[in-house]
C-alpha cells in the first residue's frame, strides 16, 4: 500500500505552539499490514477534545508530525488472512485504541482498553517502531479486535463520534450499574456530556443534567434530561443530599473551584463519582479530606473509553432506540477551524469531519 495521504500538523508547531490549527496535506507511512489487520478508507472522522489536548501539548509533548482523530468510519477495502469478521466493502469503525498485548489478564477477561500495552490511535508507537496516525487522512489500518461493524440503521455522521466520546461515557454508564430505579447525574454537558445524557435516559435512568450555561438548557431538555441543575447557584449541591447513585463528570476543566467535596456530599451510599474529562497535565483533581468519604461511603473512580464488547452493546443501543448524538458536519479540509471552535467551545456538540482530501 502506498503511503497514506493525511491532514497533519505544520512542521511549525513544535516552535511555534499557537500555529497548531494551522494544518497541511502529506503522506505518512501507515502501520505495517499483519494477517488480524483491516484496511479501510475513511469516509468520516469525529473531532475530540483529545485531539486539541494532544496538539496543543497539553498533555505533554506530541510525536511530531502528527495525524489527530480517532473516531472513525469507512469501508473496508482490505483484510488479513486471520480476520473472519470483515470483508471488503463493509462499514465499519475505529476508535481511540488500536491495539493491545491481546495475551494480558486485562486482554483475556474482555478489559483490552485497560491493557498495560495498549496503543492509541495516534500519537502512540507500534512495536516495530511506526507512529501511529491517525483519521484526519484517507485510510487507516487497525487490528480486527479494534476494528466495529457499524449497523445499517445508524448513519455514518452519527457513528463517527460514538466511537470515542459514546463509548467513553457509555462504558462507566453500563459498569456502574445506570438504568431503572438509578438517579444519573451528568456533569458537563458538551460532546461527552451531551451522549451521557443520551445514553443514560436509553438505559431507563432518571437523569440530571449539571450545567453553568444557560444557552444550553432548552438542548439540555430536547435532549431527554429528566431534570437540569444549574450550577451557578450558590451551594446548589445543598440541595441534593444523598441523592445520585452515579456522578458522571465529563468536565475536562477541573481547577480550584470545581467543588469536588461538595459533588461527593451528594452521592448515595457507596455512590460513585466516575470522571471521564481529562483535563491538561498541569489541571490536577482538587484535592479531597477523608471526612469527604465518611457520611456516605462514596467512591471515586474513572474510565479508558471502552472495550470491544461494550461498544457492540453501545451500537445496538443507538441502534434499537434510534439515538442521534447532536452533530456538526464540516468537511476534512476545514479540521484546522473545527479545532480551533472545539477550543473555544463553540460547537453543539460534536464536530464530524466529511472527507473531502481524498
Amino acid at each position: 500500500m502506498r503511503p497514506i495521504t493525511a491532514r497533519i500538523t505544520s512542521s511549525r508547531l513544535p516552535t511555534d505552539p499557537t500555529k497548531w490549527t494551522d494544518l497541511k496535506v502529506i503522506e505518512f507511512q501507515p502501520k505495517t499490514f499483519q494477517a488480524d489487520d483491516v484496511e479501510l478508507t475513511i469516509t468520516h472522522c469525529g473531532v475530540c477534545g483529545s485531539d486539541v489536548h494532544t496538539l496543543t501539548q497539553g498533555w505533554g509533548d506530541a510525536k511530531l508530525p502528527l495525524v489527530a482523530g480517532h473516531e472513525i468510519v469507512g469501508l473496508v477495502t482490505r483484510v488479513g488472512d486471520n480476520v473472519k469478521e470483515f470483508k471488503s466493502g463493509d462499514r465499519v469503525g475505529v476508535g481511540a485504541q488500536i491495539g493491545s498485548c491481546l495475551s494480558c489478564r486485562a486482554c483475556k477477561d474482555g478489559y483490552e482498553n485497560y491493557c498495560l500495552q495498549a496503543i492509541s490511535t495516534y500519537n502512540a508507537e507500534y512495536p516495530d517502531g511506526v507512529v501511529t496516525q491517525g483519521g484526519y487522512s484517507t485510510a487507516i489500518r487497525a487490528h480486527q479486535q479494534f476494528v466495529f461493524p457499524i449497523p445499517k440503521e445508524i448513519d455514518s455522521v452519527h457513528a463517527a463520534s460514538m466511537l470515542c466520546a459514546g463509548l467513553t461515557v457509555y462504558s462507566p454508564l453500563k459498569t456502574h450499574g445506570c438504568g431503572p430505579g438509578k438517579k444519573v447525574g451528568i456533569v458537563g454537558i458538551g460532546g461527552l456530556g451531551h451522549y451521557a445524557v443520551l445514553w443514560a435516559k436509553a438505559m431507563g435512568a432518571e437523569v440530571y443534567a449539571f450545567t453553568h450555561d444557560d444557552s444550553k438548557m432548552d438542548d439540555i431538555k430536547k435532549m431527554g434530561a429528566d431534570h437540569i441543575v444549574n450550577t451557578q447557584k450558590k451551594e446548589f449541591w445543598k440541595d441534593y443530599p444523598q441523592t445520585f447513585d452515579i456522578l458522571l463528570s465529563t468536565r475536562d476543566v477541573m481547577g480550584d473551584k470545581m467543588p469536588l467535596g461538595d459533588f461527593l456530599s451528594m452521592l448515595y451510599v457507596h455512590g460513585r463519582f466516575i470522571t471521564v474529562g481529562l483535563p491538561d497535565s498541569d489541571d490536577p483533581l482538587p484535592s479531597l479530606h477523608a471526612f469527604d468519604f465518611t457520611s456516605n461511603g462514596c467512591l471515586v473512580g474513572g474510565g479508558h473509553i471502552g472495550s470491544k464488547q461494550e461498544c457492540l452493546e453501545m451500537l445496538e443501543l443507538a441502534r434499537s432506540k434510534g439515538i442521534k448524538p447532536w452533530v456538526e458536519e464540516m468537511p476534512m479540509h476545514d479540521v484546522g477551524k473545527a479545532l480551533q471552535n472545539l477550543h473555544d467551545n463553540k460547537v453543539r456538540y460534536r464536530y464530524v469531519l466529511t472527507q473531502d482530501i481524498a
